[in-house]
């Protein structure tokens, strides 16, 4: 189930969609799982002959096997932990308060992180905190839309607030959605204002960081094979000088529809990959390949469109 391991079945899913050229994000999507757990999975256990699910099943299963729990240095009596580990909770959400974090939901961040099992209920952070339960609960309040928290329901409907293992890649993807939409955002702004006006030079070069931000912090989560299949449809396209619609392009590349669909499905979600050109989708089911609106000033394009052609 999501959330869970593995299973046996997941793996033999995981087999059959990287044989078809899936990549990470798609089979993480349709399993319902991080694209880190995927990831992490696939490179764990390939190798030359590629990712088997029976050899990965008992590579898992050996490794279940070896782990032994580890014990926090905790006093049993109270609850509270030691010195040493209360200094270092302390230092350490000392260290993320100066990068921006608020300095209780840093508390209760690193106090989360440094627990057993990474997750604990409202008394437990009180008693290992010494602070107020509505301390706990604002923390907990802000930790929450920026993914570095979730709740769980314990028997008894207690809560207990868990830091997962991906946690590092969830906060990167919340705020690789708010640099996709600062990117999106100066685009419109180049079009208000054009792209030729200081205005626009300031917000293309503001979409051009944020974009870059987003995808780096996002990862592309295609597999070399989706990789090439965009170059050569945008080869296509090129070309051709003129639109295609997929049924062109699968004939005169010779590919399945669902190929072209793939490649043009990737181009569409990740638009970086096409830069400095862009894939716009033009009339009804064509498309067609011109440069990025923010890569040339109004002047620059209209010279290159006044001068003389060499032989």
């Amino acid at each position: 189930m999501p959330g869970g391991r593995l299973t046996h079945e997941n793996r033999r899913q995981i087999a059959i969609w990287l044989a078809d050229g899936l990549g990470y994000a798609e089979i993480a999507r349709r399993l319902g799982r991080p694209t880190s757990t995927i990831s992490r999975e696939v490179a764990r256990n390939s190798a030359r002959d590629g990712y088997l699910a029976d050899r990965a099943q008992q590579a898992a299963g050996q490794r279940a096997r070896r782990r032994r729990p580890v014990q926090a240095p905790e006093s049993p009596a109270d609850g509270r932990p030691d010195e040493s580990v209360r200094g270092f909770v302390e230092r350490f959400a000392t260290l993320l308060v100066e990068t921006g974090l608020p300095r209780m939901p840093a508390r209760v961040f690193v106090c989360l992180l440094t627990s057993d099992s990474g997750g604990l209920t409202s008394a437990e952070l009180v008693r290992r905190l010494q602070v107020s339960p509505a301390s706990v609960s604002k923390a907990i309040g802000y930790l929450e839309p920026i993914e570095l928290v979730r709740r769980t329901q314990e028997a008894g409907r207690r809560e207990r607030y868990v830091i997962d293992d991906d946690v590092w890649l969830r906060a990167f993807k919340a705020d690789t959605g708010a640099h996709a939409e600062v990117a999106a955002a100066a685009r419109h702004g180049i079009e208000i204002f054009g792209a030729g006006t200081p205005a626009g030079t300031r917000l293309g070069q503001m979409a051009q960081f944020f974009a870059w931000i987003s995808e780096q912090m996002n990862g592309s989560g295609l597999t070399d094979a989706v990789m090439r299949d965009v170059l050569t449809v945008l080869a296509a396209l090129v070309y051709a000088a003129r639109p295609l619609t997929v049924d062109e392009l699968t004939t005169a590349l010779d590919w399945p529809v669902q190929r072209a669909a793939d490649a043009l499905d990737a181009i569409s979600r990740r638009p970086i990959l096409t830069d400095p050109l862009v894939v716009e989708q033009v009339g009804r089911g064509a498309y067609a390949i011109a440069p990025r609106p923010d890569r040339l000033s109004s002047a620059q394009r209209d010279a290159l469109i006044g001068s003389p052609r060499s032989a």
